[in-house]
C-alpha cells in the first residue's frame, strides 16, 4: 500500500482540526439560516462573532437594532443610556415592557437580549454621553449606532467616531418618516458635519414627545441600522456613501440619495487641517445653539399680570357658569382625542391666519385659550390681545397638563 495513502486518515483529522469554528456546537443551527447564503457562510459569522458594537440609545431606534445584533451573532455589545422606561416608551421601543417599568432603560434591554442570545457578551453602560467620556466609552467598539433623538449627541458622535476612525450607522425618525446614513464609512465617506455643516436652532429640532411617532417607523429604521451594522461587519457592503429616507405614507417608501464624498474643508474629518478641537474641549450643546426647549417648564411660567389663569382659576369660572368663550389651540387630532366640554377648536396657525374671526362680538366676553402645555396658548391669546386692549383674554398656565393634574385626574394625559 501507498504509504502517502497509509497517512491519509491521519492528515485528514489534523487539517480538520485546524478548521475555523463557532465557539458553540449550537452555533451551528442557532445561525445556520444566514451561514449558508451566498456570500456570508461560516466566515461571516465568525466575523460576527469576533466583533464588536456599541448602541448609543435604548429607545425606539436602539431597541429593534439590538434585538437583530443579537440574534445575528455580534459578540459583544454595549449598551449607552442613562434613561429609565416609562409607559409612553413601550409603544415603540421594542424591549421593553411593563414590568420594567422605572428599571434602567440600558438594563432592561440587556435582559431582553441576553434571553434571545445567551453566548454574547453584553455590556450595559447607564452613562449619558458628553464629550468629556465618549472617546473613552466608544474606543473598544468596533462600530458605533447613533440610536439618540438629539442634534447635539449626532455631532458628539460623527466627531468621535471621525477622531477613532470608526463607521457610524446613524438613524432618526420622527411622525411617518426616518432616515439613515453610515458617516466615516470608507476612504471618502463623509461625516454628520460634511453634511450638516450648521444645526438646526433648538426650536426646530422637535421630539417624538412633541412631534409624534408611529412606532413601527422606528423599527423600520432601527432594523435597517441593524442590518447595514452586519454589512459592515461581514464585508457585504459596498461601502458607497447614501442617504436611505423612508416614508410610510408614500406609495414609494423608499428612497435613496447618494451622498457626495467627504468635504476637503469639513472642521472634522477634512484633509486641509482640521478646525475642530479636542472632544474633551468642545461645547456640543452651545455649538447646536443651547439646550432642546423644555416646553412644559416654559409653559408653566406665570407671565404678565392678567395674561395668565392657572387651572384651578379655570375651574372656578366654569362652575361660577361665568360667560367664557373657550378657544383650543392645538391641532385638531390632538382635540379628537380629548378636549374640555364647552371649548371650540381653532388650530393656532389658523387662529393667527385670521384672528378678528374668532373674536366674540360681545367685547365684554371673557376669552379663555387653552392648548397642550400652555406655550401656543401663549401666542394666541397675545394676537387676540393685540385686536383691542378692551378685549379680556388669558390663557391656562400649563395648559391641559395641568388642568389634568391640578383639577381633573381623570382628564387624559397623552
Amino acid at each position: 500500500m501507498d504509504s502517502d495513502t497509509t497517512n491519509l486518515p491521519g492528515m485528514m483529522m489534523e487539517d480538520a482540526s485546524r478548521l475555523p469554528r463557532l465557539a458553540h456546537i449550537d452555533d451551528y443551527p442557532r445561525y445556520g439560516r444566514q451561514m449558508i447564503l451566498d456570500n456570508f457562510g461560516l466566515q461571516g459569522q465568525i466575523k460576527l462573532q469576533r466583533a464588536s458594537v456599541a448602541v448609543v440609545g435604548a429607545g425606539g431606534l436602539g431597541c429593534p437594532a439590538l434585538q437583530y445584533l443579537a440574534a445575528a451573532g455580534v459578540g459583544r455589545i454595549a449598551i449607552i443610556d442613562h434613561d429609565t422606561v416609562e409607559l409612553s416608551n413601550i409603544q415603540r421601543q421594542v424591549l421593553h415592557n411593563e414590568e420594567t417599568i422605572g428599571m434602567s432603560k440600558v438594563l432592561s434591554a440587556a435582559a431582553a437580549i441576553k434571553k434571545t442570545n445567551s453566548t454574547i457578551r453584553v455590556e450595559p453602560i447607564c452613562e449619558a454621553i458628553e464629550s468629556s467620556n465618549a472617546m473613552a466609552l466608544l474606543q473598544p467598539y468596533d462600530l458605533i449606532l447613533d440610536c439618540t433623538d438629539n442634534v447635539p449627541t449626532r455631532y458628539l458622535l460623527s466627531d468621535t467616531a471621525v477622531r477613532l476612525g470608526r463607521p457610524l450607522v446613524s438613524g432618526a425618525a420622527q411622525k411617518y418618516e426616518g432616515q439613515l446614513c453610515i458617516y466615516n464609512f470608507g476612504e471618502s465617506g463623509p461625516c454628520y458635519r460634511c453634511i450638516f455643516p450648521k444645526p438646526p436652532a433648538p426650536e426646530m429640532s422637535g421630539s417624538c414627545e412633541e412631534m409624534g411617532i408611529l412606532g413601527a417607523v422606528t423599527g423600520v429604521i432601527g432594523v435597517m441600522q441593524a442590518l447595514e451594522a452586519i454589512k459592515i461587519l461581514t464585508g457585504l457592503h459596498d461601502g458607497k456613501p447614501t442617504l436611505m429616507l423612508f416614508s410610510a405614507l408614500s406609495m414609494a417608501p423608499f428612497r435613496t440619495i447618494k451622498l457626495r464624498a467627504r468635504k476637503p474643508t469639513c472642521a472634522a474629518c477634512g484633509i486641509e487641517g482640521q478646525q475642530l478641537g479636542a472632544i474633551h474641549e468642545t461645547d456640543y450643546i452651545a455649538f447646536c445653539g443651547g439646550p432642546r426647549p423644555d416646553w412644559e417648564a416654559k409653559g408653566l411660567f406665570s407671565g404678565n399680570p392678567g395674561h395668565r389663569i392657572s387651572a384651578q382659576e379655570l375651574r372656578i369660572r366654569l362652575e361660577s357658569q361665568e360667560q367664557c368663550v373657550l378657544l383650543d389651540v392645538r391641532p385638531k387630532t390632538e382635540f379628537g382625542i380629548c378636549h374640555l366640554p364647552g371649548s371650540s377648536s381653532v388650530p393656532l396657525l389658523q387662529l393667527l391666519a385670521d384672528p378678528p374671526a374668532y373674536v366674540p362680538s360681545n367685547v365684554t366676553a371673557k376669552i379663555v385659550v387653552l392648548c397642550r402645555l400652555g406655550n401656543d396658548s401663549q401666542i394666541a391669546a397675545e394676537a387676540l390681545r393685540e385686536l383691542n386692549p378692551l378685549f379680556d383674554v388669558r390663557d391656562v398656565i400649563g395648559g391641559l397638563r395641568a388642568w389634568a393634574k391640578h383639577v381633573d385626574p381623570q382628564f387624559p394625559v397623552y
